[in-house]
């Protein structure tokens, strides 16, 4: 996995808040918009980051694409740091 762009992703506040908004379910780029004060260009760009760092994967359905959280990306960042405290090696 490559930490470097998932640590990018999160190193931004408002893409954190997406990925909070997005724990409770799939959601559309609108509805996530709706939760900032930003273009939806802005939100796109963001949304655009997230996914690929892999931290949101998007579906279509109909004429809409909704995001929803890769908790599993979560996951492995977890588990390497764990192995950090732990003093285990996960390399």
């Amino acid at each position: 996995m490559a930490f470097g762009e998932t640590f990018k992703a999160l190193s931004d506040p408002a893409r954190r808040q997406i990925l909070e908004l997005l724990k409770k379910g799939p959601m559309s780029a609108g509805e996530i918009g709706s939760h900032f004060d930003m273009t939806g260009a802005t939100i796109s760009y963001h949304l655009k980051i997230l996914k690929k760092a892999d931290l949101v994967f998007e579906s279509r359905e109909k004429n809409y694409i909704y995001y929803q959280l890769n908790a599993s990306v979560l996951e492995e960042i977890l588990l390497w740091i764990s192995g950090l405290q732990n003093g285990a090696e996960t390399v």
